[in-house]
This record gives structure tokens, sequence and C-alpha cells, in this order.
């Protein structure tokens, strides 16, 4: 299945074995679809709320086993009409992954609450790309002590979407590092690049433009500390 860049690069930033991958706020599934092509040893759930969309989704998995039959085993799936903030996880044993895209920051933020307070001792890595709120949501992450596996700035459709790959507490060592406020792999990757066609300095800039907006005016401390933040990275890298 054709996936559009970001989920493309999502599905890309999946490097390890895992026994359950969740394709949370699944949508029409396209990309969980893609994870069954690829023969992964992973069960592949889909998560949807809407039943309407699970219904569509179930149907097009059934085509999927009719046009796999012939070809012998194929990657197992199971779809769930259930809120993100529920996933089944003590039912099913092993390593996790958690993929949720798509949705808004402050939303992403109470399912990855939910889950974790649910699940504290359950080995959990999460693939995270949300609408809006990085910076909150990043927050969360620390307040969480997960660390960072990776991170990356994708562009699609004229929209900059941050991806970041993170361990929970349970799952994560030592070696791994922290979940910076304002992202640093991102920035270290394109630092030698500070021409106009950069997406990430583009993308950087039209962050701070946004709250210094904000700041207008505002006397809140948390907008003044954000752009003080997003102002440094700038400063440090181009």
């Amino acid at each position: 299945m054709k996936l559009g860049k970001r989920l493309k690069k999502i599905e890309s930033m999946i490097t390890q074995d895992y026994d359950h991958i969740w394709d949370c706020c699944c949508d029409h599934g396209f990309l969980g679809m893609s994870l069954l092509d690829l023969e992964l040893t992973a069960t592949v759930h889909f998560v949807d709320i809407v039943p309407e969309l699970i219904q569509a989704v179930d149907d097009k998995l059934n085509k999927h086993v009719d046009q796999r039959s012939a070809n012998g085993p194929s990657t197992p799936f199971n779809t769930h009409c259930i809120s993100t903030s529920d996933l089944p996880l003590e039912s099913n044993p092993g390593r996790h992954l958690i993929i949720i895209a798509g949705v808004g920051g402050d939303l992403m933020i109470d399912f990855i609450d939910a889950i974790n307070a649910r699940h504290p001792k359950q080995k959990i890595d999460f693939l995270l790309c949300p609408v809006h709120h990085l910076y909150n949501v990043r927050k969360k992450l620390q307040e969480l002590n997960f660390k960072l596996k990776d991170e990356k700035l994708i562009q699609e459709n004229q929209r900059f979407y941050e991806i970041i790959y993170a361990s929970n507490k349970a799952n994560s060592n030592h070696q791994q590092d922290s979940i910076s406020s304002v992202g640093e792999q991102i920035w270290q990757e394109n630092s030698n690049n500070t021409n106009d066609n950069n997406d990430a300095l583009i993308y950087l800039s039209k962050t701070i433009e946004h709250y210094q907006r904000i700041a207008l005016g505002n006397d809140d401390t948390d907008v003044k500390q954000i752009l003080e933040a997003y102002t440094l990275i700038k400063k440090s890298y181009y």
C-alpha cells in the first residue's frame, strides 16, 4: 500500500522486533495495512473508536486475507473499536509498539497518561506524531521519564510534523538520550545546512514566529520560556 511521506517515515522508523504493534486512531488503516505487507512477526492491531471506520478496516482486512491466502502465512492482526486509552496490553504479553499519529497534542497527552497509568511495568515504545502542541507533548514525556530512541522532521502537503520515537520508563536504559522539550536530533541533523531550502530552519523560524505572536501582550511565563527555548536552538545551530 502506498503511503504519504509522513506515514512512510513513521513506518521506516520501526527498526526493532515487537510482539505487538498498535496502530491507534488508525482512521482508514493505511499504516497498519502497509505493516502487514512487510510480513512482520508482530501482531498488528488496528484501533479506532469510530465503529464505521473499524468496520471499513475489517472489510479491507478480509480482502487482504483472501489475496494473501495462496501465498502462505501472513502477518497476524486484530481490530479494536475502543479508545486508545483502553488498549488491552495485559491480554497481549510481550513487547509493544504504540503508534499514535494525526491527533492533537492535548489528546495525545491524555492517551499517554492513561496508558502509562494502566501499564507502568509494561515494556512499551511509542511512535508519536502529534498535529499540534509538540512542546507540551515533549514535556509530558519528560515528566514520565521516557527516553528518546529517535526523532525526525517531515514535511507533507506544506505542513511540518515532528515524529518522536520514545521508550517508557520500563523499557528504557541509561544509554538512551533524554527527551528535549524542543528537540535535539532534528536540529543537529540539519545544522550544516543554512540555506533557504533547509526544512528544519524553515520549520524553526515558523515556530518562533508563532510563539512571538502569542507572546505579544501576553505575560504568560510558559509562553516566554517556550519562545526562549526555540530561540536558543536557532542561535545554537544556525
